[in-house]
């Protein structure tokens, strides 16, 4: 079994590919106006388990859903490759790099995703508070739920029109898949990923929105700086495309393939 994805072929076939991972309620098409900047690259539009394509696949943890990606881009022949991974893709990038069978990875670049919790306390707090929202996503009506989801704080940058177009967005998915996603992938089920990610020997990058304070100081006790993105919230890339794409795409161009 393999993910839903798109591919896209690059005019320098020998460049590794960017894997894009989306974030939770998303697909594949979030990343299409950013990928666009970067026609010289082979690239893979992935669409994460209960979301999209591959709304019907799934997964029960960490691990399987590891799996799933890892036997993706065996199917695309995918064996010399960058992981872009925004919210949960960023925290499934950083699981791959740390956990994976991820020899042909060059690099990671992570926007807004937690690399894990140390604390049992908050861990055991995070299980209830994402098993209260799978129970919303399960019995209540999608729109409904997203609506109070988009007013948790990480998303405190948003104005009344955005939501509006988030809700409207995201209303297309399968509640039932994305509550048993997020129960499988949920914050306290994931491993503490912050010393592993220290040890890394591949350049790893975090990208930022200027006004996510949060995932700023997440980034600062990593001890990164973190790639900035002016006038952007949590999801600097949908906020900001060309100002995200600019900022890769001179990483991309001066790290090592």
């Amino acid at each position: 079994m393999i993910l839903h994805a798109v591919s896209r072929a690059g005019s320098q076939p020998q460049l590794p590919h960017i894997v894009w991972l989306h974030g939770f309620l998303g697909n594949h098409q979030e990343w299409m106006l950013v990928s666009e900047a970067f026609h010289e690259w082979p690239q893979l539009l992935i669409d994460l388990p209960g979301h999209g394509g591959s709304a019907d696949r799934q997964v029960s943890d960490f691990a399987t859903t590891d799996a799933l990606l890892t036997a993706t881009l065996r199917h695309h022949h995918i064996d010399d490759y960058w992981l872009v991974g925004y919210s949960l893709g960023g925290r499934l990038a950083m699981y791959h790099a740390t956990y994976g069978q991820a020899s042909g990875l060059r690099g990671v670049v992570v926007e807004g995703g937690h690399p894990g919790l140390s604390s049992e306390t908050d861990r055991e707090m995070r299980q209830r508070h994402d098993a209260d929202w799978a129970t919303r996503f399960r019995h209540e009506k999608l729109s409904h739920v997203l609506e109070d989801w988009y007013q948790q704080v990480v998303f405190s940058d948003l104005n009344k029109h955005q939501r509006t177009e988030l809700v409207a967005l995201r209303s297309h998915n399968n509640s039932v898949e994305l509550a048993a996603m997020l129960e499988a992938v949920s914050l306290s089920r994931q491993p503490d990923l912050q010393a592993a990610l220290l040890q890394l020997t591949i350049p790893f990058y975090y990208f930022c929105g200027e006004r996510d304070t949060k995932f700023r100081a997440i980034a600062t006790h990593l001890g990164l700086t973190p790639e900035l993105i002016s006038a952007a919230g949590h999801n600097a890339h949908r906020d900001s495309p060309a100002a995200f794409s600019a900022r890769l795409l001179t990483l991309l161009h001066y790290s090592k393939f």
